[in-house]
């Protein structure tokens, strides 16, 4: 192996690892490592390590050639892990902090050897994450800090995104990007990302992905999921590559109009089996204790006409099955106030029960709950439209599996000449 080669494996490298694992694997010092990169110039003992150490490192290949893996940060209970299952993706670590949402995570995506399962990611060291192709991540919406950057700005000092988003869960997902370089990633949060803080979350955001990050071919657009569940969802999806992929948002195929909710609804005419914990009886009838209480329902009723009154829009959505329905909100499980199912005439509305629930965001009826009631609204409440991942998936997997050839292709260049 050349001093040239060398440096050609360095690089390949480099796409997967930072330069302080790379230093550590090679015995030396992180600043030794990086005046390597910068004059690139590989001293010729250094040959024989980079032959022995880094070399495996970037020739190992999947079992199957044309797999991708990904990795699902903040989790819940896997929406969108499901999205890019069904585009053949397969996961290799999941983190979710919060134990209910664990619960039925784990209830349907069991633990295996080749998944590691953390609840923290704060806690977690970039470094021991598996490798990846594809970081997927719902991380929560906050703002950043901006005071400290300019201050730092008008000294002349360096700063960066760890400075600009550190105490924010998007700086987990900046440095975790940074660390293991995946080929593309896919973000997805509420549409007033856009607007936070006057705009400057968002700005930050992107800033960090293109110019401190380096994935320079990013795209963004917010997708309403009624184009495939009846109910009206906006939420902005963040497509990243780390080389220019040819990604485009017209590739979608998006359905001009989706389905009504008697779709998702429990038919309670015997043609569904009835489940014990949402149906009873031969027509599989939904249990009594989904319909609103007398004194809810006034209280509901008095509460709409008050701001009725008042030229305020606020009250609850009474829908049927002709219809579609609002945002379904982790708070659904206080009043169910956002979507309240008519049962006609004179009779008292109903909420959705949690496989109805389940089916508005798109989940199959295979998806496990394991959780009590109030713990099933919120974690459909707070997760995403599986058919909309899967459709952005459908899109993305030929621009990674390209990215994933390409890598191949200059792997195998490098072996030829070293």
């Amino acid at each position: 192996m050349t001093p040239d080669n060398a440096l050609g494996v360095l690089r390949q490298a480099r796409l997967r690892y930072s330069q302080r694992e790379l230093a550590d694997l090679l015995g030396v010092n992180e600043s030794t490592y990086r005046r390597w990169e910068v004059k690139s110039e590989i001293p010729s003992y250094r040959i024989d390590a980079i032959r022995q150490r880094i070399l495996p490192l970037i020739t190992a290949t999947p079992k199957d050639g044309r797999e991708f893996t990904f990795i699902d940060l903040f989790a819940g209970i896997g929406g969108i892990r499901l999205g890019f299952e069904a585009q053949g993706g397969h996961c290799v670590f999941t983190s979710e902090w919060n134990t209910y949402a664990q619960k039925t995570y784990l209830a349907n995506f069991p633990a295996s050897e080749d998944h590691v399962f953390e609840g923290d990611i704060t806690a977690v060291d970039a470094a021991v994450i598996p490798d990846h192709d594809v970081l997927l991540a719902g991380f929560p919406c906050q703002p950043f800090s901006i005071a400290g950057v300019s201050k730092k700005n008008a000294l002349g000092r360096p700063h960066g995104f760890e400075c600009t988003t550190q105490g924010t869960l998007f700086y987990d997902v900046a440095r975790i990007i940074k660390t293991k370089r995946p080929r593309a990633f896919l973000l997805e949060n509420v549409k007033n990302l856009i607007s936070h803080d006057k705009g400057r979350t968002f700005a930050t955001i992107l800033e960090t992905l293109r110019d401190e990050l380096g994935y320079k071919d990013v795209h963004y657009k917010i997708i309403d999921g009624q184009r495939f569940v009846p109910q009206h969802r906006e939420r902005i999806l963040i497509v990243g590559f780390r080389e220019p992929a040819g990604f485009s948002w017209t590739d979608l195929r998006l359905p001009e109009r989706g389905p009504s909710l008697s779709s998702i609804l429990h038919p309670q005419d015997g043609s569904e089996a009835p489940d014990p914990r949402w149906t009873h009886g031969s027509n599989a009838t939904v249990l009594p204790k989904y319909t609103l209480t007398p004194k809810l329902w006034e209280y509901l009723q008095a509460y709409a006409a008050k701001h009725r009154a008042a030229g305020n829009g606020f009250g609850f959505g009474l829908v049927d099955g002709d219809s579609v329905t609002r945002t379904l909100s982790a708070r659904y499980y206080k009043d169910g106030s956002e979507i309240l199912i008519s049962q006609g005439g004179r009779k008292r509305p109903r909420r959705l029960t949690p496989r109805e629930c389940a089916r508005l965001m798109g989940f199959p009826d295979s998806f496990q709950i394991p959780v009590s009631d109030t713990q099933a609204y919120k974690q459909f409440g707070n997760s995403v439209v599986v058919p909309v991942v899967a459709e952005v998936a459908r899109i993305m997997k030929p621009r990674i599996m390209e990215l994933v050839e390409r890598d191949r292709e200059q792997r195998q260049e490098v072996l030829r000449f070293s």
